[in-house]
């Protein structure tokens, strides 16, 4: 089959790579029909994460068919389209039994394109499908539920969640790339005051204000701390979201927060960042980390089925499969190309809402 294979940083190929088999009872092989690249997936190319080895298949993000199981799976068919979550979960082990499957000790967690074969493929081996696959229903398409893969989960638990979101909160969201668009719309499910969302990027701070920011705010030529505290009367913000992974932002998220606040980080760091604890020690605040569990996928699969989520609004550029090269091209250059996430269709791909609508899937 052809994959996009990491060789290295700053080194990627679409190759040809062996087929996927069942080598565990709890696996399944599935054909990709859609797929995306992520932020994370540029670490990686950038050598930010040492335990990705050369020759691994990238990718964390798909939606895709079933075609072979292993004898130990039970909540699968051959056939059946599954949402493929980017953290895997033995089931078994003491994290995965609290539903912190992203900190699995039994094999999973964060494993395709990382420590396995990942999702930029033509095909992938899913281990323990039972616990990390989810059935996407019949009348939603491909790119209504891909995103659900990863990017909304983590900005919902990592940032939202962990951040404790409430009514009437100033959330300060520093990033406004693709997690940081994620951590508004599901910030607004919360109905905060207001979200003040900080980017140098112009293309990207109008995004925020289409995913429902209100206030923008470009720390390139503007004083965001300045500018949140005089929203806030000198206090701060409630809630402090960063969705970067850089320590200029995780920094500039600290000092924007108000004494009692919380600082919630979802961004991915390469390397390190200062904690100012001589300016924090007094201000009772609370710093999260982590990983996402995607234990909310079903959550926000409902919330997509209903209709009160559209994550469609990610979808700004679509290639096929087989130019997953261009794609990353296209992606990595966002502040030229204004790309949020790339669609990779796969030739069995079910395609937009709309393409559905005209097939007939939907009434």
């Amino acid at each position: 089959m052809k994959a996009l294979v990491y060789h290295g940083p700053g080194q990627r190929g679409w190759d040809t790579v062996a087929d996927p088999t069942i080598i565990d009872p709890t696996d399944i092989v599935v054909r990709i029909d859609t797929s995306t690249i992520c932020g994370s997936d540029l670490h990686i190319l950038k050598g930010d994460v040492p335990e990705t080895k050369p020759g691994t298949v990238l990718g964390h993000e798909a939606v895709g068919t079933v075609q072979a199981l292993g004898a130990g799976v039970s909540t699968v068919a051959a056939g059946d389209r599954v949402l493929l979550s980017c953290v895997s979960a033995c089931g078994r082990c003491r994290f995965c039994k609290e539903g912190r499957y992203g900190q699995c000790l039994g094999g999973g967690g964060w494993i395709f394109g990382h420590t396995i074969d990942g999702l930029q493929a033509e095909f992938a081996r899913v281990p323990f499908a039972d616990n990390s696959v989810f059935a996407v229903p019949e009348d939603l398409s491909d790119e209504q539920v891909l995103f659900l893969s990863d990017i909304l989960p983590t900005a919902y638990e990592v940032g939202v969640l962990n951040g404790r979101v409430s009514p009437g909160d100033v959330v300060a969201i520093v990033g406004a790339g693709p997690v940081g668009l994620a951590a508004i719309l599901t910030a607004r499910l919360y109905t905060p005051g207001r979200i003040v969302a900080i980017d140098l990027s112009d293309s990207r701070l109008k995004s925020a204000r289409q995913f429902g920011a209100d206030t923008t705010i470009n720390n390139g030529h503007e004083d965001a701390r300045a500018q949140v505290m005089e929203l806030t009367d000198g206090l701060g913000a409630d809630v402090a979201l960063e969705a970067v992974g850089v320590h200029d932002t995780f920094e500039l998220a600290c000092e924007l927060i108000r004494p009692g606040g919380h600082v919630a980080n979802i961004g991915v760091h390469g390397h390190a960042a200062t904690l100012h604890l001589e300016r924090l020690w007094t201000r009772d605040v609370t710093i999260t980390t982590g990983l996402v569990d995607t234990n909310t996928i079903p959550q926000l699969l409902k919330l997509v089925s209903d209709g009160r989520l559209d994550p469609t609004v990610f979808a700004t550029h679509h290639f096929s499969l087989e130019d997953t090269m261009a794609a990353y091209d296209t992606f990595a250059d966002a502040a030229k190309t204004a790309a949020l996430k790339v669609v990779l269709e796969g030739a069995q791909g079910r395609g937009s809402a709309q393409e559905l609508v005209t097939a007939g899937a939907v009434a």
